[in-house]
């Protein structure tokens, strides 16, 4: 099913995309007001075009099987957790329709770029790193990878030569994502043939703050 979308179009001609995914319980309005309420403004370029999905209405265990705008179900909010294989599935195929979308709009995978707050930044790295690695590049905001994920798999059976760049921030006062999870999996990326950055963020709790955006 294709998800809603909210888009902020290129102010002049488009030759590139950037998908972001929002985090759990949130939709794609919602981070975007997020997001203009830290800028002060839309985030927007000339050349390129933003857009916010909205993840469906599902049944999320950590909310005790509570139906939430969740992109994939978790057995628990912990990085020694195992993935929920199944509900990934799902999720792909929402990413790869929101990717086609693009390309059939003219826009090369090598013009996107993909990336997310929380579950929202789990699911850039499943998607540049699993799904798509000829993608521009992924970032991703108070998130992790679960320490079995498919994603390291992947990386195991792949070249390194054509990687997206990655962009990894992270509250150093966050509680519901530590910061030792984020960092620990920007390392087992690194170790998998990941080039990027992992910046660790001052008076930060489990949030989005304008120094990552700008």
């Amino acid at each position: 099913m294709r998800p809603a979308l909210t888009t902020i179009n290129a102010t002049s001609k488009q030759s590139a995309s950037v998908i972001f995914f929002h985090g759990s319980g949130d939709t794609g309005p919602g981070i975007l007001e997020w997001v203009r309420f830290l800028l002060g403004r839309n985030l927007e370029y000339p050349h390129i075009k933003i857009v916010y999905p909205t993840a469906p209405m599902q049944k999320y265990t950590p909310l005790n099987g509570q139906e939430s705008n969740v992109w994939f179900d978790r057995r628990s909010v912990n990085i020694a957790a195992q993935e929920s294989k199944r509900s990934m599935s799902q999720c792909y195929e929402i990413v790869h329709q929101l990717i086609e979308e693009e390309v059939s709009a003219g826009i090369p995978t090598s013009r996107i770029i993909v990336g997310g707050f929380s579950m929202g930044g789990a699911l850039a790295l499943h998607t540049g790193y699993h799904l798509n690695a000829g993608l521009a590049g992924v970032f991703a905001h108070s998130s992790f990878l679960n320490r079995s994920s498919i994603v390291y798999e992947s990386l195991q059976s792949r070249s390194h030569h054509h990687l997206p760049e990655l962009r990894m921030f992270h509250g150093e006062g966050d509680t519901l994502v530590p910061l030792e999870w984020g960092l620990e999996t920007f390392k087992s990326l690194q170790i998998s043939g990941v080039n990027g950055t992992f910046q660790p963020m001052k008076n930060t709790l489990h949030e989005l703050k304008k120094s990552s955006l700008s």
